[in-house]
């Protein structure tokens, strides 16, 4: 089976089997694919980023290393090891494995996938710095200090929006973050990465 990428430089032909490892990002612009493909007697690197190839490193003698790109705003890289004759590849976000930097994400984003006017939607919330995302693009919103907590405001297909941060009461649980659109309550995201 072969997979055809568009690039802006003309067609390029990759064998889906050349693909050693893959994964999925959620960031707070949106999920991102990353394949890698490894030649493990060429050297070869390939790194595919949403379905557009980002770095090709062509032959080399150094069968292991890094590999390193952007994803989003967040730098990445591919880490390759060899153990005996076998290879592992270890995907890096942010200085971070992926499996800690998600974690890191789930602590720090709230995730909404509303439907507007039959439209789905995706809004992040960075709890760390109060940035919205929709749709992968970050919004002007107002803030607003009520007697219950703050109130984030902004719009959604000419719908009024806003992002509701009360307290639990429990120091465990900390803020709680509730979305609403035209004044009904959105429910979270079941993936809450971010």
């Amino acid at each position: 089976k072969r997979v055809v990428s568009t690039q802006s430089t003309g067609m390029s032909q990759i064998d889906s089997y050349d693909d050693v490892a893959t994964w999925d990002v959620s960031l707070p612009d949106g999920k991102h694919s990353v394949r890698f493909q490894h030649g493990t007697t060429s050297g070869r690197r390939v790194i595919i980023v949403d379905g557009k190839e980002v770095r090709n490193s062509g032959w080399q003698f150094k069968l292991v290393g890094k590999e390193s790109f952007m994803v989003g705003k967040y730098r990445a890289c591919v880490v390759i090891e060899a153990s005996g004759l076998n290879y592992s590849y270890i995907l890096e976000v942010d200085g971070k494995s992926l499996k800690r930097f998600v974690e890191n994400r789930q602590k720090v984003c709230r995730t909404w996938l509303p439907s507007v006017n039959g439209t789905p939607h995706r809004i992040v919330l960075e709890r760390d710095n109060l940035n919205v995302w929709l749709d992968g693009e970050k919004l002007e919103v107002a803030g607003e200090f009520t007697d219950q907590g703050t109130e984030t405001h902004f719009v959604v297909e000419d719908h009024a929006a806003v992002i509701r941060a009360v307290t639990s009461g429990k120091r465990r649980e900390g803020i709680i973050y509730n979305l609403f659109i035209n004044d009904i309550q959105v429910p979270d995201a079941m993936d809450n990465d971010g």
